[in-house]
Formats: C-alpha cells, sequence, structure tokens
C-alpha cells in the first residue's frame, strides 16, 4: 500500500486543510527515508503544502517559490506520482494554474490533489472521518490553523537552540 505518513499528508490536505502539519509529517517522514535528497518526491508534496500555506496567508512571493519548485520538481517525477496514486498529468496542470493564481495575487481557494486510485481515496476519506475531519470540505479554516507558526508553542524549539549553542560554546 502506500507509507502511512503520506496517507496522513493526504487526509490534511483535503481535510482539515492544515498545511503546516501536512509539511510537518512528511518532512518528518522525508528525513527518515530520503534524507538529504533534494530531488525527492517527498520534497515536492512537502512544497506544495508550503506553497498553500503562504498562499492562504497571502505571502505571494513565498507561494510563487515553493509553487515553482515543486512543479519544475515533480515534473521530473511523473511515474513515481502515478505509483503514489495521484494523476501526474493533471497535478502538473494544477501546480501550473496555482502558480498562475498566485503571480496574479489572487485570493487562495482550496483544491484537492488528483487521487486517482479509488482505494486510496476511500483510505484517506475513512482516516480524515475517524480523525473528526470532512473530506474535502468547503468550510472556513480556524484562525490557529490558518497562522499555525505563528501562533504554535514554541517553547520546546527555542530550548533545544539554546541547548545546541550552548554545546558548540563548550566545543570552543
Amino acid at each position: 500500500m502506500y507509507p502511512t505518513e503520506y496517507m496522513q499528508f493526504l487526509v490534511h490536505f483535503h481535510g482539515d486543510q492544515d498545511f503546516f502539519e501536512c509539511h510537518e509529517i512528511l518532512e518528518d517522514f522525508w528525513k527518515k527515508v530520503d534524507s538529504r535528497n533534494k530531488e525527492s518526491i517527498w520534497v515536492g508534496f512537502i512544497l506544495i503544502a508550503v506553497s498553500c500555506y503562504h498562499h492562504r496567508r497571502e505571502n505571494f512571493m513565498g507561494a510563487e517559490k515553493t509553487i515553482q519548485k515543486s512543479r519544475k520538481l515533480l515534473e521530473k517525477k511523473k511515474e513515481a506520482i502515478r505509483e503514489l496514486g495521484l494523476d501526474d498529468t493533471r497535478i502538473i496542470l494544477l501546480l501550473k494554474n496555482q502558480e498562475d493564481c498566485i503571480k496574479n495575487k489572487q485570493v487562495f481557494f482550496p483544491y484537492h490533489l488528483p487521487i486517482s486510485d479509488p482505494q486510496l481515496e476511500r483510505k484517506c476519506a475513512q482516516l480524515a472521518h475517524s480523525m473528526g475531519m470532512k473530506w474535502k470540505k468547503s468550510e472556513p479554516i480556524p484562525l490557529e490553523i490558518v497562522h499555525r507558526h505563528v501562533m504554535r508553542d514554541r517553547s520546546i524549539v527555542i530550548k533545544e537552540r539554546e541547548q545546541a549553542l550552548e554545546k558548540k560554546k563548550r566545543q570552543w
């Protein structure tokens, strides 16, 4: 079947539209299975989520940069896209359309990745429902999801950075 993390990515992308969470889940997975490979298909999907996050927050420069990188990377991964249950032709077209929307500074409108495997779609829809999400919903998104990176608890990240700095100081 498909990696659990990939299905979780799809669930959040099409369920609660928590693009920050999509990015986090797939980035952790990528680091485990294909770390340092910036041409990995996982990076292409991570960049889609990052672009959506930026676009929704009207950071058009960040959204454009990441959607372009994603499209260029995924154009070279058509077979891998198909193996992951998505329609490769439609996803590239979708990304080109999103790129145009971003360049024209249009308001973000949620979109769905073209899932071509009915079993994958069914399984992800079931997972979304089991997590209390509506699959492919069109309801307003809570502000804590829209502005997730600003509103999240960063105390762990800050503590880890302080510890890393302390360790560097001791090495000098």
